[in-house]
This record gives structure tokens, C-alpha cells and sequence, in this order.
């Protein structure tokens, strides 16, 4: 991949209003506490949405994060804070110390408060002169020490954390491994308090009669009911004091029902109808529903931990002549990295001494070792084999390729599927449809038959088995396993745009150098007019030096060793050439088409160039246009075919898609290309700017195309394109324009792409259909008296388990070997 810093998508032209605008957005990802259900995210995401200064909101109930674009101009961080919060959420906040050095005078800390006030999420700084520390509050994970350390850098100060980055991990997973224990122990009281209440109906089949007394009843449910169910209660007045209900208020409700019904019984000296057994039997069933359910959402977001673990916590690296071991995160660029046999590269880098055997398959899904030597650039992340390696740093934090990566992912799982839009509606009423229903079912069964212990079991069972959780939890769970596994192949999934649009796709067109050749061509043959092969090599050498264009390096990769002379007054004609001056004599360099318009005379040449076309050679023609024009020669180069693509074309063909090559190569070589690997439609001699309207007319004819690229002339037919995947091995521009990046130079990752984007969406679909069944059948089923409470709690329990559980299956998918 290369180490250039990311550019922007393409996009295009906006007024100048609107350039202004969205120079102003800024995008802010926040963890959220306190979320219960769909409900829940439904209702924060609407109020954030409502708020005048904010663009745009996500929020994931999955991943518990807020996906929030606002003007900072509009509304403060600070402001979209106190806003979560008034809606009954709450965002976990983390201090991170510095030691400052540079700082002389009260005026500095002033400069240096504002400059770090200003970075996006910032809630709370402190700078204090006297002990030379900053201390900065932000979102728990949304603001990272590199960060904090380039702007302390550009104020004129410097920055060195307190803590490193692995010590804020430990310290986060000691408090979520105290959080967890907390919550075990909760549920093991609920279940020892709530185990005598259930012996009388778990010994009845047995024939064994327990009668518990009213007041022991009392005793050992109040306690499940009040303290350990009291976050319930919390929920449910946050909730309603929102403007809306959620999942705990169906529980509050239906178990304060059953608890209240029966206490009230006991004060009346009427024991007939007791069930406290309901209430604390629901609680304790939600309870451990919801920790199954949390441990399968951190099994879900596994992929991205896996990521972050590839980071080493250390680097050695050398500084006036000693080694020394240093946080990774404090690597910078250009320093020198010593990494021993068996340690993860801490940064992305170039080999200027040693070799070795690297094991890249967590960052590009490549199985087998790469072997990489002197001057070669590798990932940081990876594992290095058996050599020792000195390395120079190129790209550190936030833009390393591992960094960009898990933000692509992190990104990709937060983002919502289009389908998302109707789940949404149907949380936003589902409260209240449920409890109109529970009101109704009381009063009906009361009634017709009179009796309000049925009529009562009845909406009790309706309230608690309603449960908007699992159609919450559809969608993100399975984006998340989806995205993940796809990040463990190579396959990057940008958002769930992309990949609804990838499974539902018909149509696959490939560009063809790098894509579906090696993108390496060789020059075999140089055929001059009148001149030696020499000189006319040395002559086209010469003016291609200083190109990155994979024809250029092949020329002078044959002419190596030969002197060359400068070249001047270069220009360059997009998809045809360029002409520039050697020596006096102005040389034209390019395809047929360059020397057609330059009314160059190719006749004596043309037989020969065309039977080289047919056979898939690629022709580089030359011209001098001094008076009077003439053509010089010819040279032929090839570029292997990659070794998978036949196979890769032959899969994507029996799934039944059109896969069409797009190039601006000649036609003859392009069709000798396509005949070999089995490709039917070619479209050749396409001019750059010209690719993005040939995609177009395919999307004119009802198609849904992939377009699959590699380089800078792709971008815009990548952008253009329903999905546009871009190799790895491409440039950065292809990259960021793409939906989809395969990660390494691979077509039989475009199948695997495509597979994984239809197994995620069948996973959807799977649980979107569970979930609304599940509420549709059981519901009514509640309703009509056939469901007891403890059962209908026991099922709404289970029913996001199921969903979740569902998902992960997707851990299991495995691209098909070619």
C-alpha cells in the first residue's frame, strides 16, 4: 500500500457556500452509556438530529456510539454533551496527562489552553504553569495522544503523555472487567433471592406441594425488584422524560404490576393471587438476557480489538548512537526502528538494512509470508519473521495504514443500511403500541370472563414479552461481524451503502494494467525505422525519466546502464502520451491515436505493430516532430497476466454477473488479454476521462456496476460506478474514492467481496425476519393468555441472544480458495 498521506474523494464541483460549509463540519464519534434497546438509539439519534448546528447523526445501539457531523461554529462539543445527557444518556468521559516543556509564562498557558480547547471533542482543559502538566477531559477513546502532541507541537511547545497508550487500555480493561464482575454478581443475587420463589412451580410436576409464606415471598422479591432491578427504573424515567418509551419501561411497568398487585394482596389479607415470583422472575431472566447479549456484542466487535492488538506497545529505536525503548505512539517520522525476530512492526516504514519473512495476513488477508528486503516498504503491524530489521519510519499515528484501517472498519460498522430507516420508524411507536395492547388485553379479558388474575397474567406477559431489542440489534450486529470478518480477508467494506449495493450487483468491470495484470510490464522488443535499437532506447529512455507510469519504468528498466540526457518543455496528453525535448530535437511518445493527430506516417510499421497487438502486446510508438514529422520506431512491451485471474473471472461468471474489461490500451491487445482469461466484452482505447461516461451508458442499460481499479485515472470511475472497489496496490486516490478496497492485488478478492457483502445481508434479513416475527407471533400470542409472565420474559430474554448469536455465525465465513 502506498505511504503517501490519504487524499480526499474526488468529488464534484460545489459553490463556493458550499466548499465554505463543509470546510466547517467537523465529525465527532462518541461512546454512549445507558442505551437499553432500539428505542433508545432511535430517540437520541432523533433528538441530535433536531439540534440546529448538527448536519447529521448515527447512532449505533451495537457498537453504544453516536456518529454525530455538526458546525463547531453553530454548537459546541461541550453543547452536545449536555444535550446526551438531558436525553438520559450519559458519555463516558477520561483525562489525559501531559507533561508540557517551553512553557515560560501565564501567556502560554492561555495559548496553549485555547489551541487544545479548540480540537474536536475537548470538553475540559487544564494547564498548569507551576508543574508544567495539561490536563485534558474528553470521550472515553475519541481523542488520541498523537493528537494532543501535533497541536502542543504547532503552539511551540512539546508533549509527552503520562500514561501511554497500553497503560489507557489496561486501565479501560481493568474497568470493564470491574464493570462485568459488578453485573455477575448482581445476577447471581437476583438468582439466589429469586430461586425459593420458583420451587413451588419446578417441584408441581413432580407432585411436591411448597407454599411459601406471603411475607417470605415479600422479603426475597423486593430486594430483585428495587435495588437490583432498580437501573430499570432509572432507565424507564430517563426514557419517558425523553418523550419516549423504551425497553425499560416495558419491564418497569409489567413487573412493578405483578410486585404491586401482589404486595397489595398481602396488606389486604388476600393470598390467593401472589406473583412475586413473576416480577423477580423477570428481572433475574432480563438480566442474564442482557449479559449473554452484552458478551456476544463484544464477541461481535472482535475484529477491530484484533486490529488495535496489532500495535506493539514499545518501540526500540536509535537515538545518538543508543537504542531505546519508547511508547510506539511517540515514534516519529524518520526514525530509525530496530525490530528482533517475532516483534510486530510499530510503524509503517522502509528496510534500510536486513531482510526478512513478514506476516502481513491481519493487515492484507495474504496467508503466507512475504519476503521483504533493503529498500522495500512494509505495514506496521505485521510480524516479522527471522530477520533483524532497521527501519526508517515514513508514516506514524493516525495516518499509518493500520490507523486508517481501523477507522475504515470502526466507520464501516457504525454506519446504517438503508433498511435501518424502517426499524426505526417501528421503535419510534413501539412503546406505546405495546402498551395500548397490554391496556387492551387487561381490559377485554376482564371483560369477558371477569376474572382479572387472567386478565391481568395476560398484559403482565404482553408487556414483558414485547421486546424492541432484537430489531435493534439486527441490522448493526450483523454489520459488525461482516465488516470485521471482510477486514480479517483483506476486504475493507467502507459503509453498509457499499455493501448492499456490492450483493445486489450484476455487472463487473475491470480496468486492465494492475487489475488484471501484473501492472509490471517488461520491454521485449525495440524495432527502429532508421536509427539503431540503441538509440532510439536511449532516446526514449531519456524522456521518460523522472514518469511513475508503469510503461516508463519498463523503458528504463531495458535501458539501465545507458547514458541518458535530460529532458525538457515536457507535456502530457491523458490516455495517449506526451512529447517533450531531447537535445534540440522534440520527441512525441505514445499511442496510435498521439501519433494520428500529430499526422505522423505509421505505414511503415502498422503490419508489424498489429500482429504484435493480436498476440497481447502493449505499443509504445515514436515520433520526432522537428520539420519535417517522421516516425522513429516502435518499442513492445508486455505485462503478465496475474496468476488467479482466469479463475477469478470464470467464479464471478457462474454467479452469474457480466464482467466487461475497460481499458485505454489498443484494442488488439486488450482483446488478446480478454480472450486468454475468458472475458467476453471489452471496451479499449478509452481515454481517461472517457471511463466515467462508458460506465454510465452500462448504468443506462439498467446495469448495477462494480467498477474495479487501481490507479489515479480510475478515481472518477470508481466514484461514478454503483460500488467502486480499488486494489491495494493502488494509489491513494483510487483508495479514498473506492467503497470497497481489497487490500492486496488480488481479483479473486473481488468474489470473496461479493460473497461476504451477501452473507452479511442475508444474516440481516435472517434477523430482521426474527425480529419481527418474533414481536408479530408473540405479542398475541401473550395477549390471547396463552403465555405466562415468566415464560414471556424467558422468550423476550432470549430473543436478542438469538439475534446477536445469529451474527456471529458470520465468524465462520471463509473466502472460497481459487
Amino acid at each position: 500500500m502506498p505511504k503517501t498521506s490519504a487524499l480526499n474523494a474526488i468529488k464534484t464541483p460545489i459553490s463556493q457556500d458550499s466548499a465554505k460549509l463543509e470546510e466547517k463540519i467537523q465529525t465527532l464519534t462518541l461512546p454512549i452509556k445507558g442505551m437499553t434497546c432500539a428505542s433508545c438509539s432511535n430517540r437520541l439519534e432523533r433528538v441530535l438530529s433536531k439540534q440546529f448546528g448538527i448536519i447529521q447523526s448515527q447512532v449505533n445501539l451495537a457498537l453504544e456510539q453516536a456518529h454525530i457531523h455538526f458546525n463547531p461554529k453553530l454548537i459546541s462539543t461541550q453543547a452536545i454533551y449536555q444535550l446526551i445527557t438531558q436525553a438520559g444518556f450519559t458519555v463516558p468521559m477520561e483525562t489525559l496527562d501531559f507533561n508540557i516543556d517551553g512553557m515560560t509564562c501565564t501567556a502560554c498557558t492561555v495559548r496553549l489552553e485555547k489551541v487544545l480547547d479548540r480540537l474536536s471533542g475537548v470538553s475540559k482543559v487544564a494547564i498548569h504553569l507551576a508543574t508544567e502538566k495539561a490536563m485534558i477531559t474528553a470521550p472515553t477513546g475519541v481523542l488520541s495522544s498523537d493528537t494532543v502532541i501535533t497541536a502542543v507541537q504547532q503552539a511551540g511547545f512539546t508533549a509527552k503523555p503520562l500514561l501511554s497508550v497500553a497503560d489507557r487500555e489496561a486501565q479501560e480493561k481493568a474497568q470493564t472487567s470491574a464493570k462485568d464482575r459488578y453485573e455477575l454478581r448482581q445476577l447471581q443475587l437476583a438468582a439466589l433471592l429469586t430461586f425459593p420463589l420458583t420451587l413451588p412451580m419446578l417441584m408441581m410436576p413432580f407432585g411436591i406441594h411448597i407454599d411459601l409464606a406471603p411475607w417470605i415471598q415479600f422479603l426475597l422479591a423486593t430486594p430483585v425488584q428495587f435495588w437490583i432491578g432498580r437501573h430499570f427504573y432509572v432507565g424507564a424515567y430517563k426514557s419517558l422524560r425523553g418523550g419516549i418509551g423504551n425497553m425499560d419501561v416495558l419491564v418497569s411497568l409489567g413487573t412493578s404490576a405483578a410486585w404491586g398487585l401482589s404486595t397489595w394482596n398481602i396488606l389486604i389479607s388476600s393470598n390467593d393471587y401472589l406473583y412475586f415470583e413473576a416480577s423477580a422472575m423477570v428481572i433475574t431472566l432480563v438480566l442474564l438476557g442482557r449479559r449473554l447479549e452484552g458478551r456476544a456484542k463484544r464477541s461481535a466487535a472482535s475484529a477491530i480489538r484484533a486490529l488495535m492488538a496489532l500495535r506493539p506497545a514499545t518501540a526500540q529505536i536509535e537515538r545518538a548512537g543508543k537504542i531505546i525503548t519508547i511508547p510506539a505512539e511517540q515514534v516519529v517520522t524518520d526514525d530509525i526502528v530496530l525490530v528482533r525476530p517475532g516483534e510486530h512492526i510499530p510503524v509503517d516504514g522502509v528496510i534500510i538494512e536486513g531482510s526478512s519473512q513478514l506476516d502481513e495476513s491481519m493487515i492484507t488477508g495474504e496467508s503466507l509470508p512475504v519476503a521483504r528486503g533493503k529498500g522495500e516498504a512494509i505495514t506496521g503491524g505485521s510480524v516479522n519473521g527471522e530477520g533483524l530489521l532497521r527501519i526508517q519510519a515514513t508514516t506514524v499515528g493516525a495516518e499509518s495504514t493500520l490507523a486508517r484501517i481501523i477507522q475504515l472498519v470502526e466507520n464501516a460498522q457504525s454506519s446504517k443500511a438503508p433498511v435501518q430507516k424502517l426499524v426505526d420508524q417501528v421503535t419510534h411507536i413501539f412503546v406505546p403500541v405495546v402498551v395500548t395492547i397490554a391496556f387492551l388485553t387487561f381490559a377485554g379479558w376482564w371483560l369477558l370472563e371477569g376474572s382479572t388474575e387472567t386478565a391481568f397474567k395476560a398484559a403482565i406477559s404482553v408487556l414483558v414479552i414485547a421486546c424492541p431489542c432484537a430489531l435493534g440489534l439486527a441490522t448493526p450486529t450483523a454489520l459488525m461481524v461482516g465488516t470485521g470478518t471482510a477486514a480479517r480477508h483483506g476486504i475493507l467494506i467502507r459503509d453498509a451503502i457499499a455493501l448492499e449495493r456490492a450483493q445486489n450487483s450484476d455487472t463487473v468491470v475491470f480496468d486492465k494494467t494492475g487489475t488484471l495484470t501484473e501492472g509490471q510490464p517488461a520491454v521485449d522488443l525495440v524495432l527502429p525505422v532508421e536509427d539503431s535499437a540503441e538509440t532510439l532506447l536511449q532516446l526514449v529512455a531519456s524522456a521518460q525519466q523522472g514518469s511513475e507510469h508503469p510503461l516508463a519504468k519498463a523503458v528504463l528498466a531495458k535501458a539501465q546502464g545507458m547514458a541518458l540526457s535530460p529532458p525538457q518543455n515536457f507535456r502530457n496528453f491523458p490516455g495517449k502520451g506526451f512529447s517533450t525535448q531531447i537535445q534540440e530535437r522534440t520527441i512525441l511518445v505514445g499511442n496510435r491515436r498521439l501519433m494520428e493527430e500529430n499526422q505522423i506516417d505509421i505505414s511503415l510499421l502498422q503490419a508489424q505493430a498489429a500482429t504484435f497487438e493480436k498476440t497481447g502486446h502493449t505499443i509504445i510508438w515514436v515520433a520526432e516532430i522537428n520539420s519535417p514529422s517522421r516516425l522513429l520506431g516502435i518499442l513492445t512491451a508486455t505485462d503478465p497476466i496475474k496468476a488467479v485471474t482466469s479463475q477469478a473471472i470464470s467464479s464471478l461468471q457462474s454467479r452469474g454477473l457480466t464482467v466487461v474489461m475497460l481499458t485505454g490500451d489498443n484494442s488488439g491487445a486488450a482483446q488478446a488479454v480478454a480472450d486468454k482469461i475468458g472475458i467476453k466484452q471489452v471496451i479499449a482505447e478509452v481515454l481517461p476521462e472517457d471511463k466515467t461516461n462508458q460506465i454510465q451508458t452500462l448504468q443506462a442499460q439498467g446495469r448495477r456496476v462494480i467498477m474495479v481499479g487501481d490507479g489515479v485515472n480510475d478515481a472518477p470511475a470508481l466514484a461514478t460506478a454503483d460500488v467502486g472497489m480499488a486494489m491495494g496496490t493502488g494509489t491513494d486516490v483510487a483508495m479514498e474514492t473506492a467503497g470497497i478496497i481489497l487490500m492486496r492485488g488480488d481479483p479473486s478478492l473481488v468474489t470473496a467481496a461479493l460473497s461476504i457483502s451477501r452473507a452479511t445481508y442475508q444474516k440481516i434479513r435472517q434477523n430482521l425476519f426474527w425480529a419481527f416475527v418474533y414481536n408479530i407471533l408473540a405479542i398475541p400470542l401473550a395477549a390471547f393468555g396463552m403465555l405466562n409472565p415468566v415464560v414471556a420474559g424467558a422468550a423476550m430474554a432470549m430473543s436478542s441472544v438469538s439475534v446477536v448469536s445469529n451474527s456471529l455465525l458470520l465468524r465462520r465465513w471463509q473466502p472460497k480458495l481459487i
